[in-house]
């Protein structure tokens, strides 16, 4: 059982505000304000400081949160492994390609098999932050992540093509950066792990979305689709998505993109365990 000063901590480095922790864990403020300051004398260290009245974390205090997260994760597991029940939990996040159309049926066999399931889809900033709080226990990402901030296991690799309806003159074709700006592009929002991959290719041949006619944000990828299948525009993306869409799809010439789908954990925790509970289900 982790010490009730740590939950105060952890609750504190999320709000960000000493008044709405109080009210998180039914506390008075001032008990709030006693628990800081008893790990800071414990650690020696300062923990929280204002600035123009925000709150603000030292950097003691963000080393300190990344550890905890760490054990109470840890502690999540051994809690299990130790209860006598035979249900068993798994928390796990998966980035919109990933998440709708790769693995749905290790989805469907873990509850089948008697696991308790919490599964979140979401973009790869938003699964970022969940596995930090330790809203999740595993993620199995598109997106470019922090490698040093995490453990990480390869998924799979995955390639990412330009994708068109079937009459479209791209059609499995191989075409220049130049011929796919006088088309209307169609994205994902700002954080999905498809766009940011597209930008940074754009930015690596040294172009970027302020060089096409036309940029539609749009985060459905499924009315992604029926718009290009109704030759309104093109959109790039991982081959999983596309199988079985009825749409074709293009190579850019010179730029064969191909990238990873990862495992995700925090650091420490038992990712070996996860994976082979997520993969041999």
């Amino acid at each position: 059982m982790l010490d009730y000063k740590i939950r105060t901590f952890m609750t504190l480095c999320k709000t960000m505000n000493y008044r709405v922790t109080a009210e998180m864990l039914n506390m008075s403020q001032p008990s709030v304000t006693q628990h800081i300051q008893l790990l800071e004398q414990y650690y020696d260290t300062k923990l929280f400081v204002y600035d123009k009245k925000k709150l603000y974390k030292t950097p003691s205090a963000s080393l300190l949160e990344k550890h905890l997260a760490t054990i109470i994760n840890n502690e999540k597991y051994l809690e299990q492994e130790l209860s006598k029940s035979k249900v068993k939990s798994i928390r796990i996040g998966a980035t919109k390609t990933i998440g709708n159309y790769v693995i749905n049926d290790k989805i469907i066999k873990l509850i089948k098999n008697n696991y308790v399931i919490t599964f979140v889809i979401d973009n790869t900033k938003s699964l970022l932050q969940k596995l930090n709080d330790n809203e999740l226990d595993l993620l199995i990402i598109e997106g470019v992540f922090n490698k040093n901030s995490y453990d990480y296991r390869l998924f799979r690799k995955e390639p990412f093509l330009g994708v068109c309806s079937k009459d479209h003159p791209f059609s499995k074709r191989c075409v220049s950066f130049e011929d796919i700006f006088e088309e209307n592009l169609i994205i994902r929002e700002k954080g999905s792990g498809t766009r940011l991959i597209f930008e940074q290719e754009l930015i690596r041949n040294n172009y970027s979305l302020d060089s096409f006619k036309k940029v539609h944000c749009i985060s459905n990828f499924e009315l992604i689709k029926q718009l290009i299948n109704n030759n309104l525009g093109i959109t790039f993306a991982y081959q999983s998505i596309i199988q079985n869409s009825g749409l074709d799809t293009f190579d850019i010439e010179n730029n064969k993109i191909v990238r990873e789908f990862n495992y995700v954990c925090l650091k420490h925790t038992k990712i070996d365990e996860l994976i082979s509970t997520f993969e041999n289900i």
